[in-house]
């Protein structure tokens, strides 16, 4: 391993020579005259000075040489619709909707909110966004109509961006219903919305504000608007993630820095040449449809594959056939995925050649040994574990490939990625933590480029939610446990805080909450992650009715736990949904009144509770063991 070893040595004592090379990956309008700015910590600038472009970068710079090659590839089972983007076609429908945009006074600096389904024109808006200098925010669009008012008073979009409807296995998801409702209940809605009418469901426009997206594309055909030079720290964009306070909190994004990582990344861990095809599964809503759907491969001057559906409709073979029609190098997709492709007959895979595959690269939850050996037997490609954050928008841990081919241990992300000084630490002393102890993932600043450069609006909230957990160090804390072995391989066992993580998804236990008690009926309710052999982890909850007649039997439990669920899809939306609703007289909780979710968890997963000298009243813990006995 002494070429990864001497990389990562280099990346972390070296900083500046190390990512001067890095940055000569991406084009820049102006040349940086500083790589680091750390004279603030915990906050670091990235090649200060340099201006860039990421619209640029991912469109424009490819045009000389690749104008004709594919870029976008979209593919939907939904409604079997197919098309691809060359580069040269993709620099037009951005420049369109770029267009559309500074005709509705978008401008450098001004947030657009982007709430829509797995369809080109989002990607045309996020790039449309990074063209002129806008700050995007994406939601993802299984989000009810009370997070996206959240969201949107937090970004105060000036334009908003939606479709009239979505679609997951066959059925139809109403969008323009759920943005009406988030505007009439958010203090700072936007002015305009922009909406692309795909004819799958009615819709009610709003006169003065709804704008037809067709209409202003047909207005800005062959428009050409010149790119928006940012200096490197402006900001690129805003993504929301969950926080346990409920109040999700806005990651911060920089340009040039991320723009680097990114270029950097597709060919130092995902092992992408120019030209080569990348399949990402995940959606654009998440940080992992950002960087690895829309804009690293473009960076990189790779096709990229937009994917509407199911991995198992048509059929459980539909990616593989995607993965022999486009010759699809390398592939990343989630765990919880691939624990439902295990689960189907092995021969749709095997009538698919897909010996073009090299990568399957899997994140967004704990990768559990069994599901990787049976990818790698199944496909017969090298399976790449790695472990990253919305927050630091690339890998932090991961083998890299392009750097030296290490060998991979089952169930482990390998090593700390070039870039990151990663600790592994006791929360309690501060104090790193030796061979087979378990520790929290914990990064030395400065953190490097590409990664959050504070949250939204809120340098304080950056500082004290990430930087201020961990006694006596300024470190940042990914609030993940892990160990390490002898040998210096991490393997990621959870959360510390009350995250839970649903099929790669990151919810607060306190947002489930709030959606929970928007019942009218419910009095109190403690929400906690449980293990789930297809997602990882689903929210179960455990209610205190405030009329106890109301559960006194089952039919009356069953009612309304579906009342439950249905206010939580209202809220929150149907991915935070509890598996199961269990009605108690009271929780468990210490004398002080803080909520044991730590025990409750236990005891779901049929775990020792632990230490409980400090509960209030143990008969509480009684009534959760009958709750769950009885289910």
């Amino acid at each position: 391993m002494e070429a990864y070893q001497e990389f990562h040595r280099r990346s972390i004592e070296d900083r500046d020579a190390f990512w001067r090379d890095e940055a000569a990956l991406i084009d820049w309008q102006t040349p940086f005259s500083e790589v680091l700015d750390y004279s603030r910590p915990p906050f670091a600038k990235w090649f200060v000075g340099g201006r860039t472009n990421l619209c640029h970068n991912a469109v424009d710079r490819h045009l000389q040489s690749r104008a004709a090659q594919a870029a976008l590839i979209y593919v939907s089972t939904e409604t079997g619709q197919r098309h691809t983007y060359t580069y040269a076609e993709l620099h037009d429908e951005v420049n369109a909707w770029a267009a559309m945009l500074k005709s509705q006074a978008v401008g450098r600096g001004d947030r657009v909110l982007i709430y829509m389904p797995m369809i080109a024109e989002a990607v045309f808006a996020m790039l449309a966004c990074a063209r002129i200098g806008a700050i995007h925010s994406v939601v993802f669009g299984g989000f009810a109509a009370a997070s996206l008012a959240t969201r949107i008073d937090d970004a105060k979009p000036s334009v908003l961006i939606t479709a009239d409807a979505g679609m997951r296995a066959g059925k139809t998801i109403a969008y323009k219903p759920l943005v009406d409702e988030a505007l009439s209940i958010a203090r700072h809605p936007p002015k305009k919305v922009i909406l692309v009418d795909r004819g799958l469901v009615p819709f009610t426009r709003t006169e003065g504000r709804d704008l037809d997206a067709s209409t202003l594309r047909e207005q800005h055909r062959g428009a050409r608007v010149p790119c928006e030079w940012l200096e490197s720290s402006e900001p690129s964009y805003i993504l929301f993630t969950s926080g346990t306070t409920g109040q999700p909190k806005g990651v911060q994004r920089d340009t040039g820095g991320y723009a680097v990582a990114l270029a950097s990344s597709m060919r130092r861990i995902f092992c992408l040449a120019p030209g080569e095809t990348m399949f990402t599964t995940s959606d654009i809503g998440w940080v992992v449809g950002h960087s690895y759907i829309v804009y690293g491969p473009l960076i990189n001057g790779s096709p990229t594959i937009m994917y509407e559906g199911l991995p198992i409709q048509p059929d459980p073979g539909i990616w593989w056939k995607i993965v022999e029609e486009h010759k699809v190098k390398t592939m990343f997709s989630s765990p919880t995925a691939s624990r439902v492709l295990k689960k189907q007959d092995v021969s749709y895979m095997k009538r698919h050649d897909v010996s073009s595959l090299s990568y399957l690269f899997l994140a967004g939850e704990p990768l559990d040994e069994p599901t990787a050996r049976w990818a790698n037997e199944a496909l017969g490609v090298a399976i790449v574990d790695n472990y990253w954050q919305t927050e630091t928008g690339w890998p932090i841990l991961a083998a890299q490939l392009g750097v030296e081919d290490t060998p991979r241990k089952f169930g482990s992300p390998s090593f700390p990625v070039y870039g990151y000084d990663v600790k592994l630490v006791d929360t309690l002393t501060g104090k790193d933590v030796g061979t087979d102890e378990k520790g929290v993932i914990a990064i030395e600043p400065p953190l490097p480029p590409g990664c959050m450069t504070t949250v939204w609006g809120n340098d304080e909230r950056f500082v004290s939610t990430y930087f201020e957990t961990i006694p006596g160090r300024q470190l940042y804390s990914t609030f993940d446990w892990a160990t390490r072995d002898a040998d210096g391989y991490y393997f990621v066992l959870g959360r510390t805080d009350d995250v839970i993580n649903v099929a790669g998804h990151r919810i607060g236990t306190r947002e489930i909450e709030e959606a929970v008690q928007a019942h009218p009926a419910i009095a109190e309710v403690g929400v906690v992650g449980v293990r789930d052999e297809i997602k990882g982890q689903v929210p179960v909850a455990f209610a205190v009715a405030k009329d106890a007649s109301r559960v006194a039997d089952g039919a009356g439990k069953a009612a309304l736990a579906r009342e439950v669920m249905q206010t939580v899809d209202r809220e929150l939306g149907a991915i935070a949904r509890p598996a199961q609703v269990h009605f108690v007289t009271l929780l468990p909780k210490t004398r002080s009144g803080k909520l044991l979710r730590r025990s409750i968890q236990a005891l779901a997963e049929s775990r020792d509770p632990g230490d409980l000298t400090t509960i209030e009243d143990p008969s509480a813990l009684t009534q959760i063991r009958e709750a769950l006995a009885k289910a």
